[in-house]
């Protein structure tokens, strides 16, 4: 359905994205490059400029400049949970949608949260080092079950309901807090507030997006909350726990342990050194923000976001969109056209669209607008002997930022 030839409509999918997005495009006619690494500003500038469809991951931040040299750029997809490595409201303001997959990983992070509580409990990686040391140190001491322990949840989404579900099945008591009244799964209970959470946990994990309310969520103050002897884990974003307020905890002894997947600064890829105040600690689990790097997560991912994006690409539609008025669009009537626009949220925008087809005499089957407070995204099938002539008038329109037909 797409007008513009689908074999020079350009996708590039950066960071190792799975083999399945890249099948999913070539499949549908389009030029594809699949690139292992991430790109520095300087290079995605250079390298976007002819690209229609970006395709990324953590790594790759879309900045301000490299939005400004995206020419031709129709759409974004984040292959991850997270979008905060893309300006999202530059984007908005220049007609491309952002897509994301906010549940492929869900199950492989709350897993790995699971059997780092309990590897914490019972000093398993130490025990581990030890033994293949030489050291045959055999000891219960500090060591435990986590039957019975209350686990604390902040931030009670996706994956902290799954963590929440699986917890209460090996017989932990589960409470959580979060900004948004949520619907308590199982037995798990709400706490009021963030600090009464700290007092009463035994294990406290982190589930919750980068943003300037939750950059430092922990810090050396909290420390004074925590009981002796509490477990720390951080699977979500590298800057929700202050970096020396943890490593001060572990040193005096007030926690007990720390499993950390995430950190505030991440090398760009794997060749490239890493270096953090945790390292050696004792108890303490540093993995390179594998979370939601399993076979299983990272398939779901690439087919997940490639979908939306052909959806957008092939009908306009921009349902799950977390940056652009969202639109379902099915499948397209024969005989007719359909006009895509996206302008900037201006009175009277529609009135004008609407005069212009009726000064040429033109039938509307289906007309869908959505808004947001920039933009507004208008689409309409219209007679196709119309859609050309009608489709350069509204892209002359002084409020459209975009406009492209599907035939």
């Amino acid at each position: 359905m797409v007008s513009y030839p689908k074999g020079k409509i350009k996708v590039l999918l950066l960071e190792n994205i799975h083999k399945d997005a890249y099948e999913l495009f070539h499949r549908d006619g389009f030029d594809v490059t699949l690139v292992k690494d991430a790109m520095e500003e300087a290079e995605l500038i250079e390298k976007i400029s002819d690209v229609h469809v970006l395709g990324i991951r953590s790594k790759t931040n879309v900045t301000m400049k490299a939005l400004a040299n995206a020419k031709k750029l129709m759409t974004i997809g984040c292959f991850c949970i997270g979008t905060n490595q893309v300006e999202l409201e530059e984007a908005e303001k220049k007609g491309i949608p952002v897509f994301n997959a906010p549940y492929s990983n869900t199950r492989s992070v709350a897993e790995l949260v699971i059997a780092e509580i309990i590897m914490l409990a019972r000093k398993a990686t130490d025990q581990s080092r030890d033994v293949h040391l030489g050291k045959w140190n055999k000891i219960a001491k500090g060591c435990f079950e986590v039957r019975g322990k209350t686990l604390g949840i902040i931030g009670y989404g996706h994956i902290g309901s799954q963590v929440s579900v699986l917890a209460e099945s090996m017989g932990m008591k589960v409470i959580f807090f979060d900004i948004i009244s949520k619907l308590p799964l199982g037995n798990a209970s709400s706490v009021h507030s963030y600090e009464e959470l700290l007092k009463q946990s035994d294990f406290i994990t982190f589930h919750v997006p980068e943003t300037e309310e939750t950059k430092n969520l922990f810090r050396k103050e909290h420390l004074n909350l925590v009981k002796p002897g509490a477990y720390l884990l951080n699977l979500s974003r590298g800057k929700v726990l202050e970096i020396d307020a943890l490593v001060e905890g572990l040193k005096s002894g007030k926690l007990a342990g720390a499993g950390v997947d995430v950190f505030p600064e991440e090398p760009k890829s794997n060749d490239d050194p890493f270096v953090s105040p945790l390292q050696g600690l004792p108890n303490v689990i540093l993995t390179p923000h594998v979370g939601g790097s399993t076979e299983e997560a990272q398939k779901n991912i690439g087919s997940e976001v490639a979908e939306k994006l052909l959806k957008y690409v092939n009908n306009g539609s921009t349902t799950f969109s977390v940056n652009f008025p969202n639109i379902e669009l099915g499948s397209l009537k024969s005989g007719y056209h359909r006009i895509l626009n996206i302008h900037q949220n201006q009175p009277g925008f529609l009135r004008d669209i609407n005069s212009i087809i009726s000064d040429l005499g033109g039938n509307i089957l289906t007309q869908n607008l959505s808004t947001s407070a920039n933009i507004g995204y208008l689409s309409m099938e219209i007679d196709k002997n119309l859609g050309d002539e009608l489709k350069d008038k509204i892209k002359a329109h002084k409020h459209s930022i975009r406009t492209r037909i599907l035939y």
